[in-house]
């Protein structure tokens, strides 16, 4: 199925009646004034080659339409007339993300300007899908009612679902969720909601808020790593998400191939039942979790030979500047598998090859709903 959200977007946040939200020049100035909050209109026009006018012009439309606000005047910026400072009008659109993992559902509204509106979270053990999507949209409207959001300003639903892409708008998931894999979820969700769906896999919703939110604001490229029950993740490249030929760059699966120990939260929940530690879930694993706990120690020397593997790939096929531990990973778990990271190889000549950050991330949250959130306006404004 070819299924577009574009054509579903609703007039009202359109150019023209049959245009883009944005012009290509309006999409590089509203970038700008995401990266560096406060920045003057002066500033702009001074990174940009189009002339003062034309940047003028950009800024009288954005602000006529109520996509951006004109705060007051930034001062110390040399000779002439103060030039106002700039921001995204969050009143113009909110949008809503959903993060589908094995045992829960992650809901996220966010203005345009990037303000959280409202957070929920629902469980998914056994739960079909219609019933799980019934019960995500009764949250959704709470929060709305819990803001006073208006309905109509919603711009669209980002979805970030943990599975590999297989084509359309169908992932293929593991067995906890089978019942969503192989299914078009773009259409499901769309007509049930009303508006358009931007679906990509989790891991690289997750790479999307911490692009945004997190390291990104000032590394361009990095790799995302995403603990979650499965293991995947997302590639950065110049600040923008790299989907890759098939849809499935960040996907890290096929390096453990083989019956390879895979840093799958899973196995982690399986081997600490077994040593007598009562772990059920993800969330509880995050909230509850302890280094000292018989079998932690043990997994993590078990799966590091593949994981330093991984980050060997990472680095000699994409030489990012940083690689983010991020998903659900417990941050003192994440610090474990840093501290079993192999020594970078001897310097040659006496000059070592440029090493990646190893950064836990800091993205407090469902980070994969965030960034979920974040996909619609990325797509389509900055």
């Amino acid at each position: 199925m070819n299924y577009s959200p574009t054509g579903q977007i609703a007039h009202r946040f359109l150019r023209t009646a049959h245009g883009d939200v944005v012009s290509t020049n309006e999409r590089w100035v509203l970038r700008q004034i995401w990266l560096h909050p406060g920045i003057s209109r002066s500033e702009i026009t001074s990174r940009s080659d189009l002339a003062q006018q034309s940047i003028h012009r950009i800024l009288d439309h954005l602000g006529e339409r109520g996509v951006i606000s004109f705060g007051e005047p930034k001062s110390g910026l040399g000779r002439g007339q103060p030039s106002p400072m700039l921001s995204l009008n969050g009143s113009h659109a909110y949008s809503c993300g959903i993060s589908v993992n094995t045992d829960v559902m992650g809901i996220c509204l966010m203005s345009l300007a990037g303000e959280v509106l409202g957070q929920a979270s629902l469980s998914l053990h056994g739960q079909p899908v219609e019933e799980a999507l019934a019960e995500a949209e009764e949250k959704i409207a709470n929060l709305r009612r819990a803001r006073e959001l208006d309905p109509e300003r919603c711009f669209g639903i980002g979805l970030g679902i943990a599975g590999y892409y297989v084509g359309g708008t169908r992932y293929n998931a593991s067995l906890p969720l089978h019942e969503w894999s192989l299914i078009e979820l773009g259409p499901l969700l769309s007509n049930l909601f009303g508006m358009p769906v931007w679906v990509h896999n989790g891991g690289s919703t997750g790479a999307v808020a911490e692009a945004l939110f997190g390291i990104g604001r000032h590394i361009r490229n990095f790799a995302y790593l995403s603990f979650n029950y499965g293991f995947g993740g997302g590639i950065v490249s110049d600040g923008e998400l790299l989907v890759g030929g098939n849809g499935n760059a960040g996907e890290y699966g096929p390096i453990f191939r083989g019956g390879v120990a895979r840093p799958a939260l899973q196995f982690l929940i399986e081997r600490l039942r077994d040593r007598g530690i009562e772990i059920h879930s993800i969330m509880q694993l995050q909230r509850e979790f302890n280094p000292d706990w018989p079998g932690v120690d043990e997994w993590v020397d078990e799966v590091a030979p593949a994981y330093n593997r991984l980050v060997d790939a990472i680095i000699g096929v994409f030489d990012p500047q940083a690689i983010v531990f991020g998903g659900q990973v417990p941050p003192a778990l994440a610090q474990m598998f840093i501290t079993r990271t192999a020594a970078p190889e001897p310097a040659r000549y006496g000059v070592p090859r440029p090493v990646a950050k190893l950064i836990v991330s800091e993205i407090a949250g469902d980070a994969q709903a965030l960034g979920a959130a974040a996909v619609p306006f990325k797509s389509e404004f900055f």
